[in-house]
């Protein structure tokens, strides 16, 4: 199983990661519209960005001059079941 607790976890630590998710969970957007949208220089929200995309939490796609990006939860959910088993909750089974 592949997980990146750590990575997810430090993306995750910063509010304008979070924030940068939480639009990302409307739909694929690009780049330039996603600065736009949360009042972030492209520099700033580029260095976001490679924190997110390091923890496999979202993923780009390139249409012609434009980058697109994409929430990915896959990460996270090993991420909540690592928390899960940490804190030592069971499944209901018998």
């Amino acid at each position: 199983m592949r997980l990146a607790v750590a990575e997810v976890l430090d993306a995750l630590a910063d509010k304008n990661r979070r924030n940068i998710l939480l639009k990302l969970k409307e739909g694929k957007i690009s780049s330039g519209d996603l600065a736009i949208a949360l009042g972030m220089t492209p520099q700033a929200l580029s260095y976001h960005l490679a924190k997110l995309k390091k923890a496999d939490l979202i993923y780009e796609t390139r249409e012609k001059n434009f980058i697109y990006y994409e929430i990915d939860l896959s990460n996270l959910d090993e991420t909540i079941l690592w928390i899960t088993q940490l804190r030592g909750e069971k499944n209901n089974e018998k």
